[in-house]
C-alpha cells in the first residue's frame, strides 16, 4: 500500500501543476532555459534539472489518456497513469530510465559549463539567492505545520480591529486604496474612540496569552518542546543569572568587608598596645 499512496500523492500534485507542466515540459528537455534574470551570460541561464523516468512516462502517457478519455479530469488522468507505470515491468520501465540517466549525465555537464562561465560576483549572488528561497520554503513549511497543530493566532492591534470592522465599507477599488482610506479614517478618530479598539487588543492578548500556554503545555505533552517559546526559559535563565549575580556581589562586599575589619581589628591591637607600653614607661 505503501507505494501506491505515494504514487497517489505525486498524482495529485502532478495534477495541480498539470497547466505549468504542460507549457514548460519542452524547455525542460532543451536543458538550458533562462531562469536567472538577473545575469545576462552569453550561456543563457541555468541549465533545468532532467525528468526523471515516470515524469517521461507521464508525458507521453498523457496525450493518449487524453485522446482515450476525453471528458475525464486532470486529476483522474494522472492518477490513471499512475496506476499504469504501476503495472509496467522492469523491461518496460527501462527505456525510461536510460533516457533520464543520460540526461542526468548531459545536465552535469551544462551544469558545469554554466557555473564556469559565471563570474565571482555572479556566482555568490546566485548562492545568496538560493539561500533565501531555501529559507522562504523552510518558514512556509514551518507555518503549514504550526497552522495543522493548531496554533494559536497573533493578536491583533488596535488598527487591525477597526480595519476588519470598516473595510467592506472602506473607500477604494484595490486594495492599496482601502488601506490608504482605512489608515486615513483611524487617525481622524479621536482617543476616545481609538480606546475601544485600544481596549480589544489588550483583551485579545490575554487571549493570546492563554491560548499559548495552553498550546505549548499540549506541545510538551506531545515532545515538541522545540516548538515551545523560548522567552520563559531567557526570563528565568535571566532571573537566576541576575539572583547569581547578585550573589556574586554580595560575596564581593563581604569579602571587601573582611578585610577592613582585619585592619581595624590590627589598630585596635596596635592602640592598645601602645597604650599600655605608655603606661608602663610612665611608672
Amino acid at each position: 500500500m505503501a507505494p501506491f499512496n505515494l504514487m497517489t500523492v505525486g498524482a495529485n500534485l502532478l495534477a495541480r501543476s498539470w497547466s505549468l507542466f504542460s507549457s514548460a515540459v519542452t524547455v525542460r528537455c532543451a536543458c538550458v532555459a533562462p531562469t536567472v534574470k538577473n545575469f545576462s551570460t552569453t550561456a543563457g541561464g541555468p541549465p533545468k534539472r532532467p525528468l526523471t523516468a515516470y515524469l517521461r512516462y507521464v508525458k507521453e502517457q498523457q496525450p493518449v489518456v487524453v485522446r482515450q478519455n476525453p471528458d475525464i479530469k486532470v486529476v483522474d488522468i494522472v492518477r490513471k497513469i499512475a496506476q499504469q507505470w504501476r503495472t509496467l515491468t522492469p523491461e518496460e520501465k527501462q527505456p525510461f530510465e536510460e533516457a533520464s540517466l543520460a540526461a542526468r549525465e548531459q545536465y552535469k555537464v551544462d551544469k558545469k559549463a554554466y557555473q564556469d562561465q559565471l563570474t565571482p560576483a555572479q556566482s555568490a549572488a546566485i548562492a545568496e539567492e538560493k539561500r533565501q528561497k531555501a529559507a522562504k520554503r523552510r518558514a512556509i513549511r514551518k507555518k503549514r505545520e504550526l497552522n495543522s497543530l493548531g496554533k494559536p493566532k497573533r493578536p491583533r492591534t488596535g488598527f487591525n480591529i477597526f480595519m476588519a470592522e470598516h473595510f467592506e465599507e472602506a473607500k477604494g477599488s484595490t486594495m492599496p486604496g482601502k488601506m490608504k482610506s482605512l489608515f486615513d479614517d483611524w487617525n481622524r478618530l479621536s482617543l476616545s474612540q481609538k480606546q475601544i479598539y485600544m481596549q480589544l487588543a489588550e483583551d485579545d492578548k490575554v487571549r493570546y496569552k492563554n491560548e499559548m500556554k495552553a498550546w505549548e503545555e499540549h506541545m510538551t505533552e506531545l515532545g515538541r518542546e522545540d516548538l515551545v517559546r523560548r522567552k520563559e526559559s531567557k526570563r528565568k535563565k535571566a532571573a537566576a543569572a541576575a539572583k547569581g549575580g547578585k550573589k556574586k556581589s554580595r560575596v564581593k562586599v563581604l569579602k571587601a568587608k573582611a578585610p577592613a575589619k582585619k585592619t581595624a581589628g590590627k589598630k585596635a591591637a596596635a592602640a592598645a598596645e601602645t597604650k599600655s607600653t605608655t603606661s608602663s614607661t610612665k611608672k
